[in-house]
């Protein structure tokens, strides 16, 4: 028998409005990666989300992998990736963050390195810039995080929300470098103020899972929204309809371009052909907050078939 495993790693959303680089969720859509040791490298996509034409040396996957390997002076061995993906690339649903925590895992596993979950938050986060996406990938639930100038996150977990999900992802690419070239590089005193307030009292609602105030300010950034707004496709309009359906509140999914509402759950299917409807031009999806984090299982399988 010969060994493989299957690493599944939950996508994400991050900031929900004011709590800027430092405030994720991780969401029920999933990157899927089944690994086995290989004598050659080979990364098959298989997954319409992903792109076919595969050069493995510019692959993320394998680029991170054999990075975390050196760190631990050991050596990436070839593997053979099935991959698969509900995660769009450049929509704000942290396909990066989720690619690079995967990465991470595989090179722990066939490298044998025995990460600590202590471990994976501070690589994945160091790799990324920032810990928002790449903690609620790795722990799931809500993360609010904040990393050092050594790399060092530090991470308070929220667990079992109550609450649904829904994004409304257009059919356009936004990549963070170009969302992140509209931002100020500096605010004044009392605008800060005023935007630092409205992030903490972000926290405090989620860590007392106060849903309607959840909704109040995740609707009140003033650090990244304003600027980026012009960016994305049906906004204003997105938030405006989905406040009248019966949702908490909306904001940009990370960077955007894909907006995210939260809602009762009550709603669910209700909301979304409403604004499926509405917004034809967008995929709208109804999802939940993925409460397991990073997840591996190793699969036997008969090294002869």
């Amino acid at each position: 028998m010969s060994k493989k495993w299957q690493i599944i790693v939950p996508g994400s959303t991050a900031n929900l409005g004011p709590g800027f680089d430092s405030i994720g969720l991780s969401l029920s859509l999933y990157l899927d990666l089944t690994v086995g040791l290989a004598d050659q490298w080979e990364i098959i996509h298989v997954s319409d989300h992903l792109p076919q034409d595969v050069v493995i040396e510019e692959h993320l996957i394998y680029m991170i992998a054999k990075e975390t390997a050196a760190r631990f002076n050991k050596e990436l061995p070839p593997c053979r990736i099935e991959m698969r993906s509900e995660l769009p690339y450049a929509r704000g649903l942290g396909s990066s963050a989720a690619a690079i925590v995967a990465a991470i895992e595989l090179a722990n596993l066939v490298c044998d390195l025995h990460l600590t979950t202590q471990d994976k938050l501070n690589i994945s986060s160091q790799i990324e810039g920032h810990p928002d996406n790449a903690t609620a990938s790795v722990l799931g639930g809500l993360t609010i995080s904040h990393m050092d100038e050594h790399g060092v996150v530090d991470t308070i977990h929220v667990k079992d929300l109550d609450a649904s999900f829904v994004v409304f992802i257009p059919d356009v690419e936004l990549k963070t470098s170009e969302a992140r070239r509209v931002l100020p590089e500096q605010f004044e005193r009392g605008y800060a103020i005023h935007a630092s307030a409205n992030a903490n009292m972000l926290a405090a609602s989620f860590i007392s899972k106060d849903y309607e105030r959840i909704g109040r300010y995740m609707e009140s950034d003033l650090f990244h929204e304003p600027f980026r707004s012009r960016l994305i496709p049906n906004f204003r309009e997105i938030k405006c309809a989905a406040k009248q359906a019966g949702a908490f509140g909306t904001a940009l999914s990370g960077a955007g371009p894909t907006v995210i509402s939260i809602i009762p759950n009550v709603l669910g299917e209700q909301f979304v052909l409403s604004m499926k409807k509405q917004f034809p031009t967008h995929e709208v999806l109804l999802t939940k907050a993925d409460h397991r984090g990073i997840y591996v299982k190793e699969v036997l399988t008969d090294i002869f078939t």
